[in-house]
């Protein structure tokens, strides 16, 4: 029996994953492994919320799992899943929905945000998908749950609902907590510093992908934005300098304050070639690594197969309890 607690995270299959993704999130998913019971997911449900091409989401996909095993996630030590491969997710999204207020979902930033972007796609997926993230965590009984400061609102309504159900049925749910890091990293975009770093990025010299060719992070690192101050100093009245000494750091290991007497005295021109040279080398690794495993579809296949039949006995035993007590009769078949 594992009296380890449980964490539960995903990500979208919706491109590459960035620089920002892996100081931001997966290098710390990796360090969890050892201390908790992590399952981490792959959102393929929560893609189609806006329009996808179902060859391109097929190998976005296979290239996400590959990309989480580069980075360090253990198969060993986590259960790494498909999300569409355990249909208990959009079971549970079912029940939930019947407890979900529209004024919650109504509150919702994010889909206001998206649907500006999206009028055309402007579907009923956009508007609940916050109600199947509630799914995707409630199902294995989530301790914690990393989560950034976009995400703090659903996990809320998340909480909320395990609240909710738990009251109306008794027991059912453990009510999730987040997961704030000891040390968290929020990476900014390299052409504006003062918003997150993201794939979606309409310029591509705003973000690094995790795997993307070593000459090509070099020129994007060159590229970035700085001032007129010419002073390697970590600064809110800096952003673009404050957050190329981040990435150096938190790549190399090597404090802050450390950087900033190293080049002090020198130019922007000496701090964003050696930066370059940090971010190159540091993600080198992991781009071999992925290749590799793309060289071995066999292997991930295993891996996603192993992972979902481990969540699916976890998730079907949470949804058997909730089944019942909504009112279902038992399913007599497996």
């Amino acid at each position: 029996m594992d009296e380890r607690k449980v964490i539960f995270s995903g990500a979208q299959p919706s491109g590459k994953l960035t620089l920002g993704n892996y100081l931001g999130a997966l290098k710390n998913w990796v360090a969890l492994q050892d201390e908790y019971n992590c399952y981490y997911c792959i959102v393929d449900l929560h893609a189609i919320t806006v329009p996808q091409d179902p060859k391109n989401l097929r190998k976005n996909t296979i290239d996400a799992l590959a990309q989480y095993i580069a980075c360090g996630l253990d198969p060993e030590k986590s259960t790494i899943f498909i999300q569409s491969h355990v249909s208990a997710h959009a079971e549970l999204n079912w029940a939930l929905n019947s407890i979900t207020y529209m004024g919650e979902l109504n509150r919702m930033t994010q889909f206001k945000e998206k649907s500006k972007k999206n009028e055309a796609n402007l579907n009923g997926a956009l508007f609940t998908y916050p109600v199947l993230m509630a799914a995707d965590i409630l199902l294995y009984q989530a301790d914690l749950v990393p989560v950034g400061e976009d995400q703090k609102q659903h996990l809320e309504l998340a909480r909320n609902l395990a609240q909710r159900f738990n009251g109306k049925y008794s027991d059912t749910f453990k009510v999730p907590d987040p997961y704030i890091p000891k040390v968290g990293a929020r990476i900014m975009s390299l052409q504006e510093p003062t918003k997150k770093m993201s794939k979606s990025d309409d310029n591509v010299n705003g973000f690094i992908g995790l795997v993307e060719d070593g000459n090509s992070i070099a020129k994007k690192v060159k590229r970035a934005v700085t001032d007129s101050l010419g002073i390697v100093k970590c600064s809110d009245e800096q952003p673009g300098v404050k957050n190329l000494l981040n990435i150096y750091s938190k790549l190399s290991g090597k404090s802050v304050e450390e950087i900033e007497r190293m080049y002090e005295g020198k130019g922007y021109g000496d701090f964003k070639k050696d930066t370059a040279e940090v971010v190159v080398e540091g993600l080198r690794p992991i781009r071999e690594k992925y290749e590799d495993l793309l060289k071995n579809k066999d292997y991930l296949e295993s891996i996603y197969t192993e992972g979902a039949e481990k969540a699916e006995r976890v998730a079907r035993k949470t949804l058997r309890k909730v089944y019942k007590k909504v009112g279902f009769i038992p399913r007599k078949f497996v």
